[in-house]
Formats: structure tokens, C-alpha cells, sequence
């Protein structure tokens, strides 16, 4: 089976690179970037790597790939052993203990960084994780049989990104800022590589400038919808950020500098931030995130995007950063869920459901993907945040009245936790 799947995965790989004018003979040598990004992310999701779960011989495989292509692309090594930091994190076997206990286990991981040295006083970190579930033991929302969780999207996509940005930016005229460019290993653990970076980094952080992050920037929808988190760490971003008029896109923009990735380690240090992500959706944490699903003209304008925003802040020095109401740090404690995926770039009145999940609270209620939840209880929902707080009141075993708009019509469900 396992030969079977990596043969139809090798088949869409060259129908891939042939629908955007490839040859697939020409793979080594090929400077044309949508081909590269297909390869990138083919790549980095394909079955040999099963999964890169940090500490995992698939992992290993992962590093080697990137640091493969920073030196292929002629970054400069920047690790503590060329290109690579390992590290090492112990994980509780109770996760609820207090004290370790001698059957915990140690796991052995490795942040991959290049370097762009332009002789600059300041650095700008462009990074992206590498790693994911392995085949599902721990993070997956998949109920079925251990699988290959190839994690095209999560975070295949933001890796070729990265790829493409230490690219261009090499040959690029953008020589104010040096340009440190990290894989971050152990962000599906709880952001383990980048909290090591900066505990232990490799460059004189008083030096940083700012730094940008890609998770997930491989499902840009037909509305072309795309998030940036951290706009309001520095008082530079939203004025830059929409001066760019091309690529277009539909913009949701959130303040906080918390949240949940990497560019969190470097906002708790007072660096500036910015996250970019294209949504969340049905195949997250499942091994049906796979390189088919992928929107490579997708990761290229994104790419694009975050590019000509450096290029506008080439010339503005450092920029200053902002402490921000950190919204995440503040999400109420709830013991009950409905079930659902929300829509994190719905900005309109409500939580819009992005997927409904099978046998869960909003599935036995009738609701469905596209239901935007107005009303829980006799408690308004105004966006994910009230959201979160309506959760907050309710028990397990209670029945609410659960208001939802459905193709412009009220609909009220009864619905039990």
C-alpha cells in the first residue's frame, strides 16, 4: 500500500510541475519559482519523510533538506554545528505532574539557520517550522488508524516560502538588513525550537530588527483571504502593510503579537512581529493535508507580498516595537466545545464555522460548515473572542439554544455538550 501511495504521490508531483511548463528532467537545474515551490513542498510532505515529528528520523531528513537548499541558494551557515542547532526537550510521560519522573522522555531536535551577511547594524528573522505529526500519535484531530501526516499545508507551505525569500533576498538589492533564516523544529511540541533560539541564539539579538513568520500559507481561498498577526507590535506595520497593492488581497489583520507559533517566542522578547497564514480548514491535523490540495500560485503571492514589504522597510532603520493587548493570553478557561473548526479570517458579526466535526456537539445539533453562530444561550457571539467567553458558561450534559445565520436566515438549534 505504502509503495502504491508513493507512486500516485510521485505521479501528482510531475503533474504538478508539468501544469506550470516544467519538464521534470529539468528539476535540479530549475530556476523558474512556482516549479521550485511544487518541489519544495512536494517534497517536504512526501511519505519518506513520514511525517518530520520532531526527534523522528523523518525530522532528520527535513533538516537535511533545508540545509541542503540554504547552501544551494548560498546562504551562510549560522547554527552551533554549521546549519544546524539541536536541542534537546524533555517530555513529561504525566503532563500533569509536577516533578519530572525517570521514565520521561528525552527528544533530540534541530532548528535549521542560514545567514544573509550584509555587514548591516541590524537583522531581520524570516522563519517557518518544519516539523509535524509523524503519523499522529500526539496533535492529530484523525480518529482512525495510525497515518502519515505529511503536513503539506502545516507547514510544508510556509518552509517553501521561506525557501523563496532567502532566494530572492539574495539576490536582491535589500542589503540594509542582514537576513537570518531559521526551520524551526518542535512548534507542533509547544514551540520548542524557536523558545531554544532565543534562549541560545546565535546572533546578538539586541540586533534584531524585526521578525516574520509563515505557518500555513498554502490554501489561499478564491476570496484570497489572508491573515497577519502582530500588526500592532510595531506602529509601522499597518501603513506598510496596506500601501502593498499588489498582490491583492483580502486582509484580516490582528493585533496581538501572541499566538499560536513561532513569531510568539520573538514578541516576548520585544522584537516586533508579523504572522502570516491563508485559514484553517478541514484537512488540518489530518493525514489528508497533502501536496494535492496545495495553491502554489497561493505561497507565491504570499511570498510576493512579504518580499515587497521588506523591500519597503529597507531604507526605515529599525523599527520600534509596541507591547500589544495580547487577546490569546487572556482566552477563558472552558471545559465544553461545539465541535466545530472556525473560520479564523471571518471578520464579519459572529464565528463562522470553517468544519463540523463528526459525533460532536455541533454535528448531533445540525449545524453545518458555513453556519455563523449570532447566539449561545442568552449570550450574544460577536466574534472568536466572545466566542471563547460563551464557551466559558457552559457545562458538559447542558442543552442550549444555539442561535445560527444560514444563508441569511435565523436558524435556532438545540444543542448539548
Amino acid at each position: 500500500m505504502k509503495n502504491i501511495k508513493s507512486f500516485l504521490h510521485f505521479i501528482t508531483i510531475v503533474w504538478l510541475l508539468a501544469i506550470i511548463g516544467c519538464k521534470s528532467a529539468d528539476i535540479p537545474k530549475i530556476e523558474n519559482p512556482m516549479q521550485q515551490l511544487t518541489l519544495d513542498v512536494a517534497t517536504l510532505a512526501s511519505d519518506e519523510m513520514e511525517g518530520r515529528e520532531t526527534g523522528t528520523e523523518g525530522e532528520k531528513k527535513a533538516a537535511n533538506y533545508v540545509a541542503n537548499r540554504f547552501k544551494t541558494i548560498g546562504l551562510s551557515p549560522k547554527g552551533t554545528q554549521l546549519y544546524y542547532q539541536e536541542f534537546t526537550h524533555k517530555q513529561k510521560s504525566n503532563p500533569h505532574a509536577i516533578e519530572p519522573s525517570s521514565i520521561d522522555k528525552t527528544i533530540h531536535g534541530r532548528n535549521v539557520i542560514g545567514y544573509i551577511d550584509n555587514n548591516a547594524a541590524s537583522t531581520v528573522i524570516i522563519g517557518a517550522h518544519f516539523d509535524h505529526l509523524g503519523y499522529g500519535s500526539e496533535g492529530s484531530l484523525y480518529t482512525g488508524d495510525p497515518a502519515i501526516h505529511n503536513g503539506a499545508d502545516d507547514n510544508a507551505s510556509g518552509v517553501a516560502a521561506m525557501l523563496f525569500l532567502a532566494e530572492a533576498l539574495k539576490k536582491s538589492k535589500y542589503n540594509a538588513n542582514n537576513y537570518l533564516f531559521i526551520g524551526f523544529s518542535g512548534e507542533e511540541k509547544g514551540l520548542w525550537g524557536s523558545n531554544y533560539f532565543m534562549d541560545h541564539p546565535t546572533i546578538d539579538t539586541a540586533q534584531i530588527n524585526y521578525m516574520i513568520n509563515m505557518d500555513m500559507v498554502g490554501r489561499l481561498d478564491n476570496e484570497r483571504r489572508l491573515a497577519i498577526y502582530g500588526v500592532g507590535t510595531s506602529p509601522v506595520w499597518k501603513e506598510e502593510i496596506f500601501d502593498i497593492k499588489s498582490p491583492k488581497f483580502q486582509i484580516k489583520t490582528t493585533e496581538s503579537g501572541v499566538g499560536p507559533s513561532d513569531h510568539t517566542s520573538f514578541y516576548l522578547e520585544d522584537i516586533p512581529v508579523l504572522h502570516f497564514f491563508t485559514g484553517q480548514h478541514s484537512d488540518y491535523h489530518r493525514p489528508s493535508d497533502d501536496v494535492e490540495l496545495i495553491n502554489f500560485s497561493g505561497i507565491n503571492d504570499v511570498a510576493t507580498f512579504i518580499y515587497k514589504l521588506i523591500g519597503e522597510l529597507n531604507d526605515e532603520g529599525k523599527i520600534a516595537f509596541t507591547k500589544t493587548k495580547d487577546e490569546s493570553t487572556q482566552a477563558p478557561d472552558f471545559k465544553v466545545t461545539l465541535g466545530v473548526v472556525p473560520d479564523y479570517l471571518f471578520d464579519g458579526i459572529g464565528m463562522r464555522i470553517d468544519g463540523v466535526k463528526e459525533d460532536r456537539p455541533a454535528f448531533n445539533a445540525g449545524l453545518q460548515k458555513h453556519d455563523i453562530v449570532v447566539k449561545m444561550g442568552d449570550l450574544e457571539v460577536t466574534d472568536m473572542m466572545s466566542y471563547m467567553q460563551c464557551l466559558s458558561k457552559f457545562q458538559k450534559g447542558q442543552t442550549i439554544d444555539i442561535t445560527v445565520m444560514r444563508d441569511g436566515n435565523k436558524l435556532v438549534k438545540k444543542l448539548t455538550f
